[in-house]
């Protein structure tokens, strides 16, 4: 079974160091920095062996030159459809990135929407999902679209609720804010802040990510456009009847995007 590393970087990211048991070998996904990768690598000991890459934005692909640079052997995985000139290894939906020395296989997933090429990796019960999927949230639309962002987390969905979710920021207190707009009688999320404060505010601080998908069901309003109450507030806002998922779900990320963000 892998085992993850958090490793924090700027003001709120995560760049995840999966390993094994065994801790000799390991593989960085998004390392936007590259020096908080290395002090990792070097105090731990742990030989990497390749890059996986969700999408190009440069506070997941910033690190890559630098750690080519010290470790040249490094397979480089990512999406086909973005240009990232460091990729040895373009991946695709239904790709398989195969790591004997982790025992471990990831099952590539097309997760386009926050950008064009968007990619994750699913594998040994957890999803790597860069920013399509935050914690009672999900990212915004760059170079994607919603209607493609909708699909992708509507793809998530459908994966194993006790998949653990391994994102790329800690968001999941301000997501919850937004959340508590949307649903505001919604006990579910009362429960999850003060579980996510908990963390936060305890010694020593401790992320809210990884979560686990089935609870994202109960207290996600991205993930919940199926639900009468997320509905309801959703053609409030609108000022309209909406008459499909997709469109609940863009109003509710415009509004996000335009009132609360």
């Amino acid at each position: 079974m892998i085992q993850v590393i958090n490793i924090p970087a700027f003001s709120d990211n995560y760049i995840w160091l999966i390993t094994h048991e065994e801790r000799k070998f390991g593989v960085i996904v998004d390392p936007g920095d590259a020096q908080p990768v290395l002090a990792e690598l070097e105090q731990r000991g742990i030989e990497p062996l390749a890059l996986l890459i969700t999408h190009h934005h440069r506070d997941h692909v910033g690190g890559i030159a630098r750690l080519l640079e010290v470790y040249p052997q490094l397979n480089v995985y990512g999406p086909a459809r973005e240009t990232i000139p460091q990729i040895t290894h373009p991946l695709q939906e239904g790709d398989v990135v195969d790591l004997p020395e982790l025992k471990v296989s990831f099952q590539v997933l097309d997760v386009a929407g926050h950008t064009a090429g968007h990619i994750a990796y699913y594998g040994d019960g957890s999803l790597f999902c860069g920013d399509t999927l935050f914690g009672n949230g999900c990212g915004r639309v760059f170079d994607g679209s919603l209607d493609a962002l909708h699909t992708a987390l509507q793809r998530i969905a459908k994966l194993p609720a006790a998949t653990l979710v391994y994102c790329a920021h800690e968001y999941t207190i301000d997501n919850i804010g937004f959340a508590k707009w949307v649903e505001p009688d919604n006990k579910d999320l009362d429960a999850r802040l003060e579980e996510c404060w908990q963390l936060q505010e305890g010694s020593p601080k401790r992320a809210t990510v990884p979560f686990i998908l089935g609870n994202e069901f109960l207290t996600n309003p991205f993930l919940r456009t199926h639900v009468p109450e997320v509905i309801a507030r959703a053609e409030k806002v609108a000022g309209r009847e909406l008459q499909t998922q997709a469109e609940i779900f863009a109003t509710l990320r415009i509004w996000k995007d335009t009132e609360y963000d």
